[in-house]
């Protein structure tokens, strides 16, 4: 396994470390199964409003997307555990043949019920996928190359927004919605074949068959509808008790899945005193931070700067276009650089969200500004946080600990989601507000996630001051 030169006072390794000949193959599939689980989020949003034209449910509207979140960050949190019972690559390829056979039940689907049902799936298939790819990082390359390989894997949700709504808007635009999702399908397909064929091939290191963990999947489906549903309440006290209990509910499957013999996450999980466990902290904190922007930005960039609801899309999109900026320009940075950007970024964060509070009295290009902040914050960290919580991991927990990079991701946008509507609300948000009064929530909102940032920036320096 190759080195990371950057240790000994030399340049790292540059971008040939990691396409080389042999890898190439390999990366190309992972990269393109992050792709198409990241395009049709984008793409069922351009298409949704003609699914729902053609059969009515506009009461379901949201479900499709919480039905595919929610199943994501199941299978992701599965995903370690499978891969030890199963082998990686069998997990990746039955990943990539689930999401399509979901694209195959949306393509026919007779009725709304029918399209949330294969949302469902495809966000099992899509989870399954992302949580293997990151042991496949780990695997198949050497650690010089993880930090690279994670910022291309990144980079695919700012290709995602390119061609998510392109592909989708295309085929409703002739009224042929179902078609994207047979064209889905058939990527699925080849791209299950593909991993067979180039994947590196890999025992299951379990002897035998785990129990299956139900109560533990169960506590994470209870708090992924806790916090789903603390998004769409009204009442802020509802809200708060029903975020309260989605902690709870993680906590509790913390603490079960700790005493399991088969645990779904590192057994040192978020504790304070392992790199592993302080990573994941750091990792939760700015995904928590990060995940606003999806939600309230494009509103607060129509309401007040006059824009219309596409260019406010790609006005939020400027966060993605800087984290694959920033993490592709900083992946070759030598060890000590590594470890300042895990504190660096947080705290651009932190600048950038307050930053986005004050931009909403002047114009969309300062918020636009402030959002391409936000995105360039987490880029510079995450990929050297998650190499981290990988290079860290206890000895045979090693699969696990990969696997858990995006889980916590899933949950921590879950979790900011319901937060950033506590938020807006306590601030006093509601549809058709006067400019003040939207200045107001605007200005509130980001302050709110700047203090999550802010807790990762104080996480992000304890990790690097125990572990260097």
């Amino acid at each position: 396994m190759s080195t990371d030169k950057s240790e000994g006072g030399e340049h790292p390794e540059s971008w040939a470390i990691l396409l080389r000949r042999e890898w190439l193959p390999a990366l190309a599939v992972l990269l393109g199964g992050i792709l198409l689980h990241s395009m049709n989020v984008l793409m069922l949003a351009t298409v949704l409003p003609t699914i729902v034209g053609e059969m009515g449910g506009a009461s379901m509207m949201s479900l499709p997307s919480t039905a595919f979140l929610a199943s994501s960050i199941v299978a992701a949190t599965c995903a370690g555990l499978a891969t030890v019972t199963f082998g990686a690559r069998n997990v990746y390829v039955a990943g990539a043949a689930i999401f399509a056979a979901g694209a195959v039940a949306i393509a026919f689907a007779p009725t709304m019920e029918w399209v949330v049902a294969g949302r469902f799936v495809q966000g099992f298939g899509g989870g399954l996928i992302a949580g293997v790819a990151y042991v496949l990082v780990r695997t198949t390359f050497p650690e010089a190359a993880w930090a690279r390989a994670i910022a291309l894997l990144s980079g695919m949700w700012s290709v995602a927004i390119l061609v998510g709504p392109l592909a989708g808007g295309a085929f409703a635009r002739y009224g042929q919605w179902r078609g994207s999702f047979v064209m889905v399908a058939a990527i699925g397909g080849v791209l299950a074949l593909a991993a067979f064929r180039t994947l590196p091939a890999s025992r299951a290191a379990a002897a035998k068959r785990p129990p299956f963990p139900g109560v533990r999947l169960a506590l994470v489906c209870a708090a992924i509808a806790s916090s789903s549903s603390a998004a769409v309440v009204a009442q802020p006290w509802a809200k708060i008790v029903l975020i309260v209990l989605a902690v709870a509910l993680l906590a509790t499957m913390l603490w079960v899945d700790r005493t399991a013999k088969s645990p779904l996450l590192p057994s040192d999980a978020f504790a304070l005193s392992t790199p592993a466990g302080l990573g994941l902290w750091v990792l939760a904190l700015v995904a928590i931070a990060y995940s606003p922007l999806q939600i309230f930005i494009p509103m607060f960039l129509q309401n007040l700067h006059g824009l219309d609801s596409l260019t406010a899309g790609y006005g939020v999109a400027c966060a993605s276009l800087g984290w694959t900026a920033a993490a592709v320009a900083v992946a070759g940075a030598s060890r000590e650089w590594r470890s300042r950007g895990i504190v660096l970024g947080p705290a651009v964060m932190v600048v950038s969200l307050v930053a986005a509070a004050v931009a909403g009295h002047y114009d969309a290009l300062a918020m636009c500004s402030a959002i391409l902040g936000i995105g360039v914050g987490i880029g510079v960290c995450w990929a050297f946080i998650a190499q981290r919580i990988m290079s860290g991991a206890r000895k045979g927990e090693e699969t696990i600990a990969a696997s858990s990079v995006p889980t916590v991701q899933q949950m921590g946008f879950a979790l900011g989601a319901a937060l950033s509507g506590l938020a807006a609300n306590a601030a006093g948000f509601a549809v058709g507000l006067p400019r003040e009064a939207m200045l107001h929530v605007a200005y509130v909102v980001p302050l709110c996630f700047a203090v999550s940032a802010a807790l990762g920036c104080v996480a992000a320096l304890r990790l690097c001051k125990r572990f260097d």
